[in-house]
């Protein structure tokens, strides 16, 4: 089983991560490409000992990026949103905003 570190990789701090924590109880991650919503559960559960009622996942596909006359992609990576149970209270993360 892998480690809750290896599983959650960073919080997603961004307009739209921010305003479904605050209306929804929604945590929002960037976690492992091949972590599944059971092992993200157990991360998120162990990582700041809250009980959560649903994940989400979505694979968001890499962009095109250019140097010049050379164009690449960026990897695909994989975003989780976690929504706490009623009456769980939320992890402040993004103190330092």
């Amino acid at each position: 089983m892998p480690t809750t570190y290896t599983v959650i990789r960073r919080p997603l701090i961004t307009e739209k991560g921010l305003g479904v924590k605050e209306t929804e109880g929604t945590l929002v991650f960037e976690v492992a490409a091949k972590a599944t919503k059971t092992e993200v559960k157990q991360a998120v559960e162990a990582l700041f000992k809250v009980k959560v009622s649903a994940v989400r996942t979505a694979t968001v596909a890499g962009k095109e990026r250019r140097r010049g006359k050379f164009a690449g992609f960026r990897p695909d990576w994989k975003k989780a949103y976690v929504r706490l149970k009623s009456g769980e209270k939320m992890p402040d993360y993004v103190n330092n905003l």
